[in-house]
């Protein structure tokens, strides 16, 4: 038996499944392009075939990806004007311009990924077929950041005015490059690059353990690998700068997600620990002065406390287990890769030992973790806004009724995607393994 809500909360919660869904196929369409190009150029620079077969076979798999990701992308643009009518009245004219581009951004990716995947060994250059990757990572990249620069106007309108509820004045470009367009846009492209890597490593790392210690593996893990240990540590970067934001731009979502209950100086980062009855932290690692130094760069810097906002103004407190789970994540991720970098510098032995490999493969399914822990904190961290300090999110949802049997529908058709995605992919692969295809292409296996 199904509880019941009104259609505003299944209107969040339809949204939520959407994106929760989509984000996945998202982030590894923007990175794993990426991670094709240097394998690719590595190849050619190399003149290695291995690294020129990882790009094929790894393109080959991205089509899949791509596919499932328009599906649901669609559904998101869909669910925009039919789920938050009121909210897209008051901004729609306002973002209509990223959405135009990401849609461009896209057609621009998928034409150049059609012709990258049909024109293998049609060139006596290779450069030439490597140039048609740049703008299939173009396309990608900006598809990104165009969509995340609305997210970004969400938290940080501008670009308009609002007279007696009528849109006015419109600015596109001033709304699209706002305030929180710098370190969102970054903090998503970064690391879906990071997610990318970490899926594709956590193969290599699997095989590995299985026995197959072909040269193909090994190399695969070596160019995910190197590239994870860039992307952690520039993930790192960017989300000191996305803390300094919050502390300035939106201190409740900053003071919610660390449970910073009091305004004081030399503030301490909380993570982890439970809320008892009098709303006491319990249980919690407090690391000294912390918060003031992830907010304003320095230790004795006053940070803003939940207690200077009216309680229907600050997001709900589940979002402190988001945030940190998040950060502890992407820590573990660089820690992992940066192990991996240090044994193959100095102890060249220990790269392929068990428990190694084993912590590369759980970094795969925990890098997606950290996308979803991201978004969620992203998107609950901004309410009770769904346009910061100018609509409440239930006043921008729909009042139709039977949200709720959309919601059962696509939550059946996600289900649909995600199995048939996975059963593709993986015959895809079985059918062709890399044993084979090194023998057909002429090709040393190594041990």
């Amino acid at each position: 038996m199904f509880m019941e809500y009104d259609p505003a909360t299944y209107s969040r919660i339809l949204t939520g499944v959407t994106l929760g869904f989509h984000i996945i196929f998202a982030t590894l369409g923007v990175g794993v392009p990426l991670m094709i190009a240097l394998a690719e150029w590595t190849g050619m620079r190399k003149n290695d075939p291995h690294y020129t077969l990882l790009a094929r076979r790894w393109a080959r798999g991205f089509v899949v990806t791509v596919a499932v990701g328009v599906v649901t992308g669609t559904a998101i643009g869909l669910q925009l004007s039919l789920l938050w009518p009121n909210f897209m009245q008051v901004a729609g004219q306002t973002i209509a311009l990223p959405l135009f581009l990401e849609v461009f951004a896209f057609f621009f990716e998928a034409i150049f990924l059609g012709i990258y995947l049909y024109t293998w060994d049609r060139f006596k250059s290779k450069l030439k077929h490597f140039l048609l990757i740049i703008p299939v990572i173009i396309g990608a990249s900006f598809s990104a950041f165009f969509i995340t620069s609305l997210n970004a106007f969400m938290n940080a309108p501008q670009g308009f005015e609002l007279v007696d509820g009528v849109i006015q004045n419109i600015r596109p470009l001033e709304a699209m490059f706002n305030p929180a367009t710098p370190t969102k846009t970054a903090h998503v492209i970064i690391t879906c690059y990071l997610t990318a890597a970490f899926v594709l490593a956590m193969i290599a790392a699997y095989k590995l353990l299985k026995g197959d210690r072909n040269v193909y593996h090994k190399k695969a893990l070596h160019l995910t690998m190197v590239s994870a240990f860039i992307f952690a540590i520039a993930t790192a970067l960017i989300g000191d700068f996305s803390g300094k934001y919050l502390a300035e731009y939106q201190p409740e979502k900053l003071a919610a997600g660390e449970w910073h209950f009091e305004t004081e100086t030399e503030a301490p980062l909380v993570l982890g620990g439970v809320l008892n009855e009098e709303g006491e932290v319990e249980y919690a690692l407090e690391i000294p002065y912390a918060l003031s130094i992830l907010s304003y760069g320095y230790p004795g810097a006053e940070v803003t406390g939940l207690d200077q906002f009216a309680p229907e103004d600050t997001p709900p407190l589940i979002v402190h287990y988001f945030f940190d789970g998040m950060i502890a994540i992407g820590m573990y991720l660089m820690f992992i890769s940066f192990l991996y970098v240090a044994f193959r510098k100095f102890k060249p032995a220990w790269q392929y030992n068990r428990w190694l490999l084993w912590g590369i493969v759980a970094g795969g399914p925990l890098s997606l973790l950290a996308i979803e822990f991201g978004w969620m904190f992203a998107e609950i961290g901004r309410q009770p806004w769904i346009l910061y300090g100018i609509m409440r999110t239930p006043e921008g949802a729909t009042t139709a009724d039977h949200v709720d049997s959309m919601l059962y529908m696509f939550i059946g058709l996600y289900t649909v995607l995600g199995v048939s995605a996975s059963l593709v992919l993986r015959k895809m692969f079985r059918n062709n393994p890399v044993a084979h295809e090194l023998e057909r292409r002429g090709m040393d296996k190594g041990e």
